[in-house]
């Protein structure tokens, strides 16, 4: 046991103070301006704060301009004047123009804040707004908050703060860090999901969909998690956990809210070929909906001995020309028949089974990597086309809410009834042959062909030497004509469960009767149905929502009649308030409707909606739908919500460099052929670390490799980037900038410092070429080094050359081309003598929706005294764009020697001066005749000397 030392008071005073101590002192020098006394030094300064004053210091040297103070400047004029409101129809918006309503997918506002990550597409929007207001178009460029939901509530039980004012403190930050970074939104619109003026028109829609049928209510198996006290969706549970929290989830029997999305399947499927969308998005979509055409089969269940057990088993496939090598059936673990057909034998194992089953997702349980599992029944079932016993298993690859739960397993031609067969040894039987004969005899052959060993004189079914799609059609004609079954269409997608037991969420419209307990939905003038005050929102632990303990606000009357009456307990889902919230911003304070006509026929659909990959079949496919039904029932005017979507990358942290020791703590490099399993990992400082070829070494040993890379932004790796850091070191424009200049917008990138630094640069040079350089006390003038001179040809050419390719890489969302493009004029205008103020200006027009606070200012300094944010954005025209010279081959004796560059109608005279004076090309002219010249304009130059 160790025994602690006595420390010194001289060895007390050496020790290094506490991070927060250090951390509290340096916040109050940065609020004071200078540093505090240090009374235990002679009133001077502890050496923690003088670095501090070090760094502060150097930071204010790498400081290119002056952001810190033009950014909250015009900040502050943008809300001052509301130089981006938007206004609505019949209070000055002039619907002559051309419309452009322009979305980014809002935010959860959470309590950790943006990290640099979330600007991306924010940036992204924010440039193609202010490039269409520039070009004409009213635009409607608002922001709210997704802030309903199981986070929220989380966060509230761990600490004790009721959600409502976490969740109002959490907005407040994320408005805040918004406004930092200059984007153009229209503030008069904001919304929150969580008001109730805004709610009141999600319980409408959901009254909407009760009257239509598409609302009901069912007895369906959930993913329960007891932890968090609520239902789960699919993508909520990873390996049988819940994705926050980590806790175990279920699979029970619960009484749940449904939306009828399947009814809609079919309109989903085809409108997608009408979307501006990425391919791969919409081919999510229709894998997740998975419309397929086949046939449901009837099996006799029966016993070992072939005695009929009195049920019938249907299963779906789509492939019923196969039937002949079905050798076994498949129920799900769920399967409403599956206890009645249990043996005793094997009742113990089935039950275990299910109850390992419950555990599982559906994500899980479809896994086709996952290792099939299953057991045997116990009963047998009849295949109608052989007359056949073969057996029945449980097995959770099939799922109760797919097709009928049941399928007929044909393991010589799927992969997945392959592996399964194989492994509890259950017979495997080719009725299928390739058409050119070769086929794999160890796997699944799953294509079509020609049907072989496909009859039976006992049914009177033949198929034998059949095309399979002949024969499909031919086994479902029997089938159907023998009562053995009939044609069906089915669909992967699942009615949409939408409830959740939890309190922060939208209430359920309805009541339901005491005496008879008959669900009657609430007037439309009785909305909205606030959400009560709970100062306990704890999991009640039995299942029931937390809304059970608002006794006063669950206990009502059913209002024609007077009788007592409850309330649903149960709230919606988060995915509720985001289904429609791009209308609401085309009319936020409508009072009497969810959105007047006229404002949604013309700001209708949404031109471009940014944001993530990850929504492609959840909120993209839930507000579809519920747009259709709005459709259908004439609140909107089109079809689809969201004309063109655009996915943005991830931004990654910056690049993690991992070596390895033994246990005796020597280096082993990465690519060693001794295993790496005993050794151990060590994080490399960036600056321990070089590159060499393609691989990353240590600085002091370049035969040590190291493992680089870059993972995705979280708190639990400590790789987050703060904008609120950034914005402080280099400034909103510059942020907004190397997220652009990254590379494209589609991609994942990695995050780098060093790249930052460049941009922050390139936007001081931009400075330094307008304004100039700073005086001795490093401010700026008020004045600029533009010149009222007419500009030269050459210099209209490079404006105009970087305006059409700025103007095409903007339409294109190619940003980070565009800032190429804008860095090439900056250097080119630097080798100017003059920079005319009509040629600057036009630049800065085209700079102003990447750094707008920079342009702002310059654009004020150039004399201008209002807003550029509504200036025409500049046009390239045409007769500037054209190439004026061009590079001329000079043969000497016949021999290529070099080039000179010319004018496209330069002569032979004047093409000949110029390669006499060409310093590589003169010394095989200079002193020398001339016996022959021979010119071709445009192509050529051969000089033959005497």
């Amino acid at each position: 046991m160790a025994v602690a030392m006595m420390q010194t008071p001289l060895q007390l005073r050496l020790q290094p103070r506490p991070p927060a101590v250090v951390a509290a002192r340096h916040r109050r020098r940065l609020q004071s301006g200078f540093p505090p006394p240090n009374p235990r030094r002679g009133g001077g300064w502890c050496r923690c704060c003088a670095n501090a004053d070090a760094g502060k210091a150097q930071a204010q040297a790498r400081r290119a301009y002056p952001y810190d103070e033009i950014e909250p400047r015009w900040q502050r004029h943008w809300e001052e004047h509301r130089t981006f409101r938007t206004p609505d129809i019949g209070h000055g918006l002039d619907t002559s123009k051309p419309k452009c309503y322009i979305l980014d997918m809002f935010p959860y506002p959470s309590g950790a804040g943006l990290h640099v990550g979330h600007p991306l597409g924010y940036t992204a929007t924010d440039i193609l707004s202010r490039f269409k207001r520039m070009q004409g178009f009213n635009v409607l460029h608002p922001m709210g908050w997704d802030a309903f939901g199981l986070p929220a509530e989380q966060y509230a039980i761990e600490t004790g703060t009721h959600p409502k004012i976490t969740t109002e403190r959490n907005i407040n930050r994320f408005r805040s860090q918004l406004k930092s970074l200059g984007f153009s939104y229209d503030w008069d619109r904001e919304i929150s999901t969580t008001e109730p003026t805004y709610y009141k028109w999600t319980q409408w829609i959901f009254l909407q969909l009760l009257k239509r049928g598409l609302a009901y209510q069912a007895e369906v198996p959930v993913n329960w998690c007891p932890a968090l006290g609520t239902v789960l969706a699919n993508e909520e549970v990873i390996d049988g956990v819940s994705e926050r929290g980590g806790h175990p989830v279920i699979r029970k029997p619960m009484r749940q809210w449904m939306l009828r999305i399947t009814s809609y399947a079919d309109r989903l499927l085809e409108d997608l070929d009408e979307l501006d969308w990425p391919e791969s998005i919409k081919e999510m979509q229709r894998n997740w909906i998975g419309r397929s055409e086949g046939a449901e089969l009837e099996f006799s269940a029966v016993d070992k001995e072939g005695h009929d057990l009195g049920a019938n088993l249907l299963v779906y496939t789509t492939r019923p020309d196969t039937i002949f090598g079905a050798t076994y059936v498949v129920l799900a673990p769920e399967h409403s028949l599956l206890s009645s057909l249990i043996s005793e034998e094997q009742r113990v194992h089935v039950e275990e089974y299910i109850e390992l089953t419950a555990r599982k997702s559906e994500l899980e349980r479809t896994d086709l990597q996952k290792e099939k599992t299953g057991v045997f029944s116990g009963s047998y079932a009849k295949n109608p086309a052989t007359g056949e016993i073969v057996p029945i298993w449980v097995a959770d690859y099939v799922l109760g809410s797919y097709g009928t739960g049941a399928i007929m397993a044909v393991p010589a031609h799927d992969s997945c009834d392959h592996e399964f067969a194989l492994k509890y040894k259950l017979p495997i039987i080719k009725v299928v042959s390739p058409l050119n004969g070769n086929c794999d005899s160890e796997e699944a052959y799953a294509d079509d062909g020609i049907m072989i060993n496909s009859s039976s004189s006992s049914s009177g079914l033949n198929i034998d030497g059949m095309l399979s799609k002949d024969a499909a059609l031919k086994v479902t004609e029997w089938v159907e004509a023998n009562g053995f079954g009939k044609k069906k269409v089915n669909y992967k997608l699942r009615d949409w469960l939408f409830a959740r037991q939890r309190y922060w969420g939208e209430p359920f419209p309805v009541i339901y009767r005491d005496d008879t307990n008959e669900m009657l939905p609430l007037q439309e003038n009785q909305l909205p149905l606030t959400l009560p005050e709970l100062d306990d929102f704890t999991p009640t632990g039995t299942g029931e929502p937390p809304l059970t303990k608002a006794t006063d606000w669950v206990k009502t009357v059913e209002p024609l009649s007077g009788k007592p009456a409850r309330r649903e307990t149960s709230t919606m889902p988060q995915w509720a308030g985001s289904c429609w919230y791009y209308l609401r911003f085309m009319d936020p304070q409508n009072a009497s409707m969810l959105v007047d006509k006229a404002k949604e026929s013309y700001w209708g659909p949404v031109d471009i909606y940014v944001g993530g990959a990850e929504h492609s079949v959840l909120h993209l496919l839930y507000a579809r739908f519920w747009h259709k039904v709005l459709y259908d029932i004439g609140v909107v005017s089109t079809k689809e919500p969201f004309k063109c979507l655009i996915n943005q990358g991830l931004i990654l942290g910056e690049v993690e460099y991992t070596a390895y020791r033994d246990n005796k703590g020597r280096w082993v490099s990465a690519d060693s052929n001794s295993s790496l399993i005993d050794c151990y990992q060590e994080k490399v400082p960036a600056d321990k670390v070089t590159k060499v070829g393609d691989h990353y070494v240590l600085k002091d040993d370049a035969n040590i490799r190291l493992n680089a890379r870059a993972y995705k932004m979280s708190k639990s790796r400590g790789n987050v980037i703060n904008p609120d850091d950034v914005v402080s070191e280099y400034g909103a424009d510059s942020l907004r900038l190397y997220e652009m200049f990254m590379g494209p917008l589609r991609d994942s990138k990695t995050w780098s410092t060093g790249g930052i630094e460049g941009v922050h640069r390139f936007l001081g040079r931009t400075w330094r070429l307008v304004v100039g350089t700073p005086l001795p006390d490093g401010s700026y003038g008020v004045g600029t080094t533009v010149t009222d001179e007419e500009p030269t040809l050459d210099q209209l050419r490079v404006l105009h050359k970087c305006i059409a390719r700025v103007t095409e890489e903007i339409q294109e969302t190619r940003f980070n081309t565009a800032i190429s493009a804008m860095m090439e004029f900056v250097n080119a205008a630097y080798k100017w003598d003059t920079q005319p103020k009509s040629v600057i200006e036009s630049f800065i027009l085209l700079l102003s929706p990447f750094a707008p606070h920079m342009a702002e200012e310059l654009w004020f300094r150039l004399g201008n005294s209002r807003s550029l944010a509504h200036e025409q954005f500049p046009e390239g025209k045409s007769e500037y764009l054209k190439e004026s010279k061009l590079v001329l081959p000079v043969q000497i004796n016949g021999k290529t020697r070099g080039t000179i560059l010319v004018d496209k109608e330069c002569s032979e005279d004047d093409a000949f001066q110029i390669a006499a004076s060409d310093e590589k090309l003169s010394k095989y002219l200079t002193g020398k005749g001339i016996r022959k010249r021979i010119y071709v304009p445009g192509r050529i130059l051969n000089v033959i000397p005497r």
